[in-house]
């Protein structure tokens, strides 16, 4: 029994670790996912409290798994484990059934995993939980309670500050499809072999006071008494879903200039914000006055958003305001606003509001190694990551080679 509750603490401890890591990596990608449980299950009163609570979850679980597999507080970390899967294996149930989103999250964006999928891994994660729950009285011992209820704190500082870092200058691994060096255009092709969704389309006609629905192989193309309503699309087969698939930026004409933006030889330099409203007034200054500095280069300059026309004809400037759809938006990049840099569709370069380069950086010539300069993490972050993740990787190390504890 020993050795199986050593067993289950190692593997909880990882999987946690590892779940709060990548959701830590990307915070604004975990507070999306509670905004679509919220929305599913009709609890938008909750809006609010996205981001506090994605802080929470990865926190949380991040800390219990360290509790858990180094020793420090482990007993609190035990009832920690097993209160989030007391709470997320019913849910994960009735998310498989009721298919209401179609990945949890669990481990962000970095593993994708169907909602059956995640419910099986819960099952098994929970069979660990109880047998290490069995053994929670016999707790490794590292040093005195106050002592370790002290580095256990350490850590919880250390990881929120590091996820605080992630959120200002973008994700320090970018698991998304909108990461630097991807082709959007080749990402959004339907490789040879696999086929596209199906969908059944009907049709509805409305004559002399009554609706009918019918198919492409019916409907009343020839009568016109028969007067044109709506149409619905019914997915009848999933199909390959290319990883871009949504990519799409239109001007406040209605003009459709995609291709023309992913197409471009030169440089193209989007400024992107979910929502100009949102958005702090100095930093949509330093966008506009970037813009204009970028045109000035020969560099094409675009502020791309999902804000209404009501909102855009607040903004008095010649810069090229442009929509797009806000899930697109939020998936491109997690920064309001944040910059992404094209040449021939490909990404060449992505910036927080925080990380982008000062502007005499930018010209319309900029070779490889130029760009790999600019495209170099914060400093701050990759430090700071390295310090903390040595601490970390020291008290892991240290508890499992120290001699005189109880082990269970």
């Amino acid at each position: 029994m020993k050795t199986l509750r050593l067993i289950s603490r190692i593997i909880i401890g990882i999987v946690f670790m590892f779940s709060g890591i990548v959701k830590a990596v990307d915070p604004l990608g975990s507070a999306y996912k509670f905004h679509d449980y919220f929305e599913a299950f009709h609890l938008g009163f909750l809006q609010p409290l996205v981001l506090p609570l994605a802080f929470l979850l990865f926190t949380a679980e991040f800390v219990s798994g360290f509790s858990v597999l180094s020793g420090y507080r482990q007993k609190a970390g035990t009832w920690g484990i097993l209160i989030l899967m007391l709470i997320f294996t019913p849910l994960t149930l009735i998310l498989a059934i009721t298919n209401p989103v179609s990945d949890c999250g669990c481990f962000g964006d970095a593993i994708h995993m169907t909602n059956w999928e995640t419910f099986g891994k819960n099952v098994v994660l929970l069979i660990f939980t109880l047998i290490l729950f069995t053994g929670r009285n016999k707790p490794v011992r590292i040093t005195t309670p106050l002592k370790e209820w002290f580095v256990v704190s350490g850590v919880i500082i250390l990881f929120v500050f590091f996820s605080m870092l992630n959120l200002r200058y973008l994700p320090l691994i970018d698991f998304l499809p909108y990461r630097t060096g991807n082709n959007i255009p080749g990402l959004m092709k339907i490789p040879e072999g696999k086929a596209p969704d199906e969908y059944q389309t009907t049709f509805i006609y409305e004559k002399e006071g009554e609706k009918k629905e019918f198919t492409l192989d019916n409907y009343p193309a020839d009568d016109s008494t028969w007067k044109f309503v709506d149409q619905k699309s019914l997915l009848v087969k999933k199909g390959y879903e290319p990883p871009v698939h949504d990519f799409s930026i239109t001007t406040r004409q209605g003009e459709d200039i995609t291709d023309s933006i992913l197409n471009n030889d030169g440089f193209t330099l989007l400024m992107i914000s979910r929502r100009l409203e949102a958005t702090r007034p100095g930093q949509i200054e330093k966008g506009f006055e970037l813009g204009t500095d970028m045109l000035s280069k020969g560099i094409d300059f675009y502020i791309v958003t999902a804000s209404g026309s009501d909102i855009l004809t607040a903004y008095n400037t010649d810069l090229k305001i442009c929509t797009a759809d806000e899930t697109t938006i939020k998936t491109i990049v997690r920064s309001n606003p944040g910059y992404l840099l094209l040449r021939s569709g490909t990404i060449e370069g992505k910036w927080s509001w925080a990380g982008i380069p000062p502007r005499e950086k930018f010209h319309s010539d900029l070779n490889p190694g130029q760009l790999r300069q600019l495209n170099n993490k914060s400093p701050v972050l990759i430090v700071y990551t390295t310090v903390a993740s040595i601490i970390v990787l020291v008290l892991l190390i240290s508890s499992f080679s120290g001699k005189n504890r109880s082990v269970p």
